[in-house]
């Protein structure tokens, strides 16, 4: 399993750990189209806790988090 962890605005609606099947998923990016998340939505992407570019690879047993931009004044 792939283990996806959302934050902050992007949980709206989606939840905040969801695991998806391997076989369907190969980068990041699938991922980020499964859930509906733009690109441009996405300010850090982490894969087992390194920072990485959602169009990597990913595998069986990756644990995924996702973070919007970090807004405020």
């Amino acid at each position: 399993m792939i283990e996806v962890r959302l934050f902050a605005t992007l949980r709206n609606n989606r939840g905040k750990i969801i695991y998806l099947e391997p076989e369907k998923y190969t980068d990041g990016m699938q991922v980020l189209e499964h859930f509906q998340i733009p690109r441009e939505d996405v300010a850090i992407f982490l894969v087992n806790g390194s920072h990485s570019d959602p169009s990597g690879p990913i595998k069986d047993g990756d644990i995924l988090a996702i973070f919007p931009p970090v807004g405020g004044g």
